[in-house]
């Protein structure tokens, strides 16, 4: 398949979050067609990460996730797009490095694999198990793909999810003075935690917090006695200090959960490539044990999760070049000093 054909082809492979077997079962067959030793990593039963050898020790390995937010959007195109969820984030993505990587296999280099995770949209487990594994130990360079317009990021936001959960008195809503109103409780805290001034930081710019899920109650007529809400922190600090001004926001007075925290990282650049910084996260903190960081692919984060998700073909074809010359640099050069005088993709 052509690129733009695989590209279509994966969109067209339902892969939501929880639901990735279909897609991982297309992609290892892909790759073993074309000659790759195939791993299925096993994450939970029906998911599992997808790692491609060469036989060669993988200095560089091309790496994004296979999953995908709803509802899914079958592929379409024109002749300046390709549209479907996944387009950008990270169908395409997946193909370029596919593509990349046959190119590098072409001119004789090797030492490279491809490992396609699952559950990136969410907690990033499927990171998180690849990270447990030997042949990581290998790895000198990681390069990572999401949306960042075809630019070497150089630094990425920290996240910080959690889930606030406020407790109340169930009675008949005719008597609300004999119950306790949960959800009331926990607008309250949201107000108060949507008033709060968060770390801000020259590089990485401001905090933001996303109250991304309201849930409680059961009926018009019933006082909640239950209620709770999912939020998501973008972070440009130490978790620590968000975490302190969160605890002053809530008071006690709803339980709180941390699902996942990470802080930001800096990451791996060369030079010759556009740079940026981006707001996302990404697989990388959770990587940390497959070498040296790096993060580029095709698309914009602002089509990513939106019903007109889609990637300009201009852009994929220019992905393939971008990630052939840069594992083809990293390959070929013994040391890259890196641009900032930082430990490389060790979280700040």
């Amino acid at each position: 398949m052509d690129l733009f054909e695989l590209t279509k082809k994966l969109i067209d492979i339902p892969s939501l979050s929880s639901d990735e077997e279909a897609v991982g079962e297309f992609l290892a067959a892909h790759l073993e067609s074309l000659g790759y030793k195939v791993e299925r990593q096993e994450v939970q039963e029906g998911r599992f990460n997808v790692l491609a050898t060469t036989g060669a020790p993988p200095r560089v390995v091309l790496s994004t996730h296979m999953d995908t937010v709803p509802p899914h959007l079958a592929s379409s195109e024109n002749d300046e797009w390709i549209l479907g969820r996944g387009a950008c984030d990270a169908k395409g993505i997946i193909a370029t490095q596919i593509i990349a990587a046959e190119r590098l296999r072409a001119e004789g280099m090797n030492e490279i694999a491809l490992l396609f995770t699952v559950d990136e949209e969410q907690g990033s487990e499927g990171a998180r198990i690849a990270n447990t594994i030997s042949l990581a130990s290998e790895c000198e360079y990681l390069i990572n793909g999401e949306p960042t317009d075809n630019k070497l990021a150089s630094a990425t936001k920290g996240s910080l999810r959690l889930t606030l959960t406020a407790r109340g008195q169930s009675a008949h809503s005719a008597y609300p003075e004999q119950g306790e109103s949960a959800i009331e409780k926990l607008l309250d805290v949201l107000q108060d935690i949507r008033q709060c001034q968060w770390p801000s930081d020259a590089l990485l710019g401001e905090t933001t917090c996303n109250i991304g899920v309201i849930s409680g109650g059961t009926r018009a007529n019933v006082i909640p006695a239950a209620a709770s809400a999912v939020l998501q922190l973008r972070l440009v600090s130490d978790p620590a200090a968000v975490k302190s001004i969160l605890a002053k926001a809530i008071a006690g007075r709803a339980e709180v959960e941390y699902l996942s925290v990470h802080e930001p990282v800096h990451l791996f650049t060369v030079t010759g490539f556009e740079q940026c910084v981006v707001r996302f996260t990404t697989d990388i903190p959770y990587l940390s044990c497959w070498g040296k960081p790096l993060l580029l692919g095709p698309g914009s984060i602002l089509k990513a999760h939106t019903d007109g998700e889609g990637v300009r073909k201009k852009e994929l074809l220019e992905a393939v070049d971008l990630y052939t010359g840069l594992a083809r640099n990293l390959l070929l050069t013994q040391s890259i000093e890196p641009t900032e005088q930082i430990a490389e993709g060790v979280p700040r």
